[in-house]
């Protein structure tokens, strides 16, 4: 898990990625097991838990975040300070529930990159193949203002 929590400033119950699976230049590929005794499930939805959509969207900003972080490593940039800041969703498409117990693969390419923003396309499969959702979306790495 440090190899994420190094990179970006996301943190249990609010971290949504578990490792790194592979990289390359134009993308990453990360992986999550969602874990029964999260509390979310407790209330989405009780007797028939499924995980929500926000939050698989979430796991996919997460590992674009990654992406970014890495980036900025291999390009011998120091440890980026700020956060990413989500500016842009769109197309988002689910199309098939995640449930309790369930790992998946979560993988995120950049399409273009200006003035401080990372467009990029993002998709979650389940180990077995079976897809789940595909968003884009738009990322800045900011230095949040004082107070």
């Amino acid at each position: 898990m440090s190899e994420v929590t190094d990179l970006i400033p996301h943190r249990p119950p609010f971290l949504f990625v578990d490792r790194i699976v592979s990289e390359g230049e134009g993308g990453l590929i990360a992986e999550r097991t969602w874990r029964a005794d999260e509390d979310f499930y407790r209330g989405h939805y009780p007797n028939a838990p499924i995980t929500p959509g926000v939050l698989l969207c979430e796991s996919v900003f997460q590992t674009g975040a990654l992406f970014m972080a890495r980036q900025a490593q291999r390009a011998g940039a120091k440890p980026r300070e700020g956060v990413p800041l989500l500016t842009k969703i769109s197309d988002v498409r689910f199309r098939n529930p995640v449930f309790p117990g369930d790992t998946v693969q979560i993988e995120v390419k950049e399409t273009e990159a200006k003035a401080g923003f990372v467009m990029m396309d993002g998709n979650i499969k389940k180990t077995d193949g079976t897809r789940v959702l595909n968003v884009s979306f738009v990322v800045a790495w900011k230095t949040p203002e004082a107070k």
